[in-house]
């Protein structure tokens, strides 16, 4: 399957960022054709063409806008609709927002005025990490050349819609990358999961409705706008049409950013990436980052799209797919990531603040040699507990890693208190030599 460069064409432009740059490459035109149609028609569109939000849970993007309420409240009263882009990337291995954002901000702001101008509102903000001090400065900069080009602002290209646009700098919290969260971070409150419903589209944004996207999601509209639905479906899948950036990391030969049609499989994907680092072969890697469940070697040949995932036991969730080889000890993977997940954790609900302290301590005594069999158990009935039952996502994303690397890898585990250690530590390779074999 071909690689399928969109928003990706221009990348490696020496001014890729800039607004002239943008404009030679059919810049702020989808927005010209956006303001000639009617807001709905704008909806109606996206939600034709099947894009679908790349922040993670795959949700229709035209039927998210759909669900803002039109006219005025029982009451009388109008309230303002915001629409806000979660820039917060966070998630372990995930990195394809903030590229885009350094590489092409005005396509993120384009698609904000496209989007802003098809849910009604005059109000919208990019909440972006406040430690990706480059990524921030360059939204910025892209945000002020935009109001002084006549894109943002009063009147914008004199179809009489007016939108303001603000780029907002978080304090950097994982947790603020839940949408809820988010909005209260925006508000200037603790970034905690908030109780749905009401839900952010009737009560999100100063308790205004309110449409929460990821970037990426918002920066693929123009192109929908620009190109049209049937050419947004000659990719990807029926269910998950289209082209996304898939982010390859870990022990691959090339990893980066590889922008493809949904469905695509990890196999292709190596192929282009130069395959696992030499003399090494695949272990296990994630299709979504570290909160989706594990895959091995033998899922090489799973589409990756919202349905072939989720039938293989697994999430696409943002594409992060970190590649991990026969060197790579699972179990220090897992605690790694859950000592991040313990330390990510808003302390709101009890499963996910106590849970995901529990797993640590188990895991770590695992890691030293020093579990029993008993453990793997408690790991199990602990993430149980966990999982679907804590206030909001990262619950759910604490659990995966462990439950799936027991199923796919639960002699390693056994491995680890049956011989004292971990196999793969390089100081116990003589001792160990034979264990994992």
């Amino acid at each position: 399957m071909p690689l399928t460069p969109v928003l990706s064409r221009y990348w490696d432009d020496p001014q890729s960022w800039t607004l002239d740059t943008y404009r030679r490459n059919d810049g702020y035109k989808a927005l010209d054709k956006a303001l000639a149609m009617a807001p709905d028609d704008v909806i109606a569109t996206v939600k034709d063409a099947g894009l679908r939000g790349r922040g993670g849970a795959g949700f229709p993007t035209g039927m998210k806008w759909s669900f803002i309420p039109q006219g005025p409240e029982k009451d009388g009263t109008v309230k303002p609709h915001y629409l806000v882009v979660n820039a917060d990337e966070s998630e372990p291995g995930t990195c394809k927002d903030m590229p885009l954002m350094l590489a092409t901000p005005h396509a993120l702001v384009e698609g904000v005025i496209i989007a802003a101008y098809a849910i009604r509102s005059s109000m919208a903000f990019i909440y972006v990490r406040g430690e990706v001090v480059p990524v921030l400065r360059r939204l910025q900069a892209a945000v002020a050349e935009a109001y002084e080009a006549g894109y943002l602002g009063k009147d914008i290209l004199g179809k009489g819609f007016d939108l303001d646009l603000v780029v907002h700098a978080g304090a950097g919290a994982y947790i603020c990358g839940e949408e809820t969260a988010l909005l209260d971070s925006l508000e200037g409150r603790r970034g905690q999961p908030r109780l749905r419903p009401p839900f952010p589209a009737v009560a999100g944004l100063y308790a205004c409705p309110t449409v929460v996207n990821n970037v990426e999601s918002i920066a693929s509209v123009p192109a929908v706008i620009l190109n049209g639905i049937d050419w947004f479906r000659s990719m990807g899948s029926e269910k998950s049409p289209g082209f996304t950036l898939y982010s390859l990391s870990g022990h691959v030969t090339n990893p980066g950013q590889y922008e493809a049609p949904l469905g695509i499989t990890l196999r292709e994907l190596l192929e282009y990436a130069g395959g696992v680092r030499e003399g090494h072969r695949l272990k296990f890697w994630t299709p979504g980052g570290s909160s989706t469940p594990m895959f091995t070697d033998e899922h090489l040949d799973v589409a990756l799209d919202y349905e072939g995932v989720g039938a293989a036991g697994s999430m696409l969730g943002t594409k992060a797919l970190q590649i991990f080889d026969d060197t790579t000890c699972v179990v220090r993977v897992v605690l790694r990531w859950t000592e991040f997940y313990a330390h990510e954790s808003c302390g709101k609900c009890t499963p996910c603040r106590e849970g995901t302290y529990w797993l640590v301590q188990i895991l770590e005594r695992l890691e030293r040699g020093d579990g029993t069999e008993d453990d793997i158990g408690k790991l199990l009935d602990i993430a149980d507990g966990i999982f679907g039952k804590s206030f909001c996502a990262l619950g759910d994303g604490a659990a995966s890693p462990i439950t799936s690397s027991i199923k796919y890898f639960r002699d390693e585990y056994l491995a680890h208190f049956e011989h004292g250690g971990c196999p793969f530590d390089p100081h116990r390779s003589t001792l160990f030599a034979g264990v994992m074999a």
